[in-house]
């Protein structure tokens, strides 16, 4: 998937400044770029699209102002809407989706550093999860 250069850097900078003084992560990934706001994905961009976490409880509302279901070849990504660029006019349009989306990110607590299994490091006590 490739993305519009154009509103990639309209999002880069709304996320910024919505993400500010703690800042923000740029990702490449699956062709387009997403931003992490404290180690949880709030925004990317993608084809022509915001895409937008909003959380499984959020998807009805977002589904109801325009957005549509986003998909991953034949699966329905859970918590995640699309909006068209074209929706998205002037700063006021894109900062209604990006601006919650990273208060969301931001309210969650951050993921712990992943080991180098990929898998998440155990607890600092040393001890697993497993009785």
């Amino acid at each position: 998937m490739a993305y519009d250069e154009a509103l990639a850097a309209r999002i880069r900078s709304a996320v910024e400044d919505a993400a500010a003084p703690e800042g923000c992560r740029e990702i490449a990934m699956f062709g387009g770029l997403c931003w992490t706001v404290n180690t949880h994905m709030a925004v990317g961009a993608g084809d022509d699209d915001l895409m937008v976490h909003v959380g499984t409880d959020g998807v009805e509302q977002a589904l109801a102002l325009g957005a549509r279901r986003a998909t991953m070849g034949a699966r329905t990504m859970g918590g995640v809407v699309l909006v068209a660029g074209a929706d998205l006019p002037d700063a006021a349009a894109l900062d209604a989706w990006v601006v919650p989306a990273v208060e969301r990110a931001r309210a969650r607590p951050a993921k712990r550093p992943a080991g180098p299994s990929g898998r998440a490091t155990p607890p600092a006590s040393g001890r697993s999860r497993r009785p």
